[in-house]
């Protein structure tokens, strides 16, 4: 069987991002920096490493702001070039009219939901979902550790991260199959288990793998839970029908949809940074005390 390439990506950003209010009233929490590059940039960025050439939006309203970050600032660079300023800076913002796509989704109908609205640009191919919230931090980074492994498998694949088992139950967890290296069979999703029920301590992390039978299977698909059209209910139906396996990330997940994650993300990217992390450090050490 053919292995066809993950070309596209698509990078649901429609949420209100209520949890960063007031922050996020004006701005989509897709646009917070860490440190100085907005969570989207870094997903944007981990897509590229991996190969991936189309970057799909699917958005709602009052995000403009992504369109503009990706578009070419012809007055502040103009504006640079004559002060002599280092436009380096700006060059992973720049995506070509054939590398973006822009879809809306019109209500807030779930996960599913938003990645069927890319149903039509997505076409026949497989194809790369990201979570910005979910930043993977690591080298290589997460999609292209999947991608190195679908190469060789193909089918779906969602990466996975262990936790302590006790911690389970805040997360949609794998039921796992046989297990080779970082590459796990999934033979079941359970969202948000019991502890004592939980089939394993391998959580769900935010980026995924998908054939495009995924998206034939959410045009179907009823509400689930909260009543919303939820991804996660799709992949279920297909497991057993295609091969579908998990890769445990090597790197950090920072769950930046809550304030504490964020907040820690920063200070783990800034404790790397040559440029600031021995100020960093020492500012740290200086508010601990």
């Amino acid at each position: 069987m053919e292995i066809k390439p993950i070309r596209k990506a698509v990078f649901p950003v429609a949420g209100l991002g209520t949890r960063f209010l007031p922050a996020t009233k004006a701005i989509p929490k897709e646009m917070l920096p860490i440190v100085d590059r907005p969570l989207i940039q870094y997903a944007v960025d981990e897509a590229r490493e991996a190969g991936i050439e189309q970057m799909i939006f699917v958005t709602g309203r009052g995000k403009s702001a992504i369109e503009d970050h990706f578009d070419i600032a012809y007055e502040l660079e103009k504006t640079m070039s004559e002060r002599g300023k280092d436009l380096s800076v700006l060059e992973p913002t720049r995506l070509g009219p054939g590398n973006c796509a822009y879809v809306r989704q019109q209500e807030p109908l779930g996960l599913g939901h938003a990645i069927w609205c890319a149903r039509d640009i997505v076409g026949d191919e497989p194809f790369a979902i990201f979570l910005p919230d979910e930043f993977m931090h690591g080298s290589p980074g997460c999609m292209k550790q999947m991608v190195e492994e679908y190469r060789t498998i193909g089918g779906n694949m969602i990466s996975v991260l262990e936790i302590p088992h006790d911690k389970v139950s805040s997360y949609g967890v794998i039921r796992p199959g046989q297990s080779e290296g970082a590459v796990t069979e999934v033979l079941g999703l359970v969202e948000k288990p019991k502890v004592e029920d939980a089939p394993s301590n391998l959580i769900i992390s935010g980026r995924y793998i998908l054939q495009p039978e995924v998206m034939r299977v959410l045009e179907g698909q009823g509400k689930g839970a909260g009543g919303e059209i939820q991804l996660t209910d799709a992949m279920a139906q297909m497991i057993g029908k295609q091969a579908f396996h998990a890769v445990t990330f090597d790197g950090n997940r920072y769950d930046c949809g809550s304030k504490v994650g964020y907040i820690e993300a920063n200070l783990a990217v800034a404790l790397e940074r040559p440029d600031m992390a021995d100020e960093v450090r020492a500012i740290a050490i200086n508010l601990l005390k």
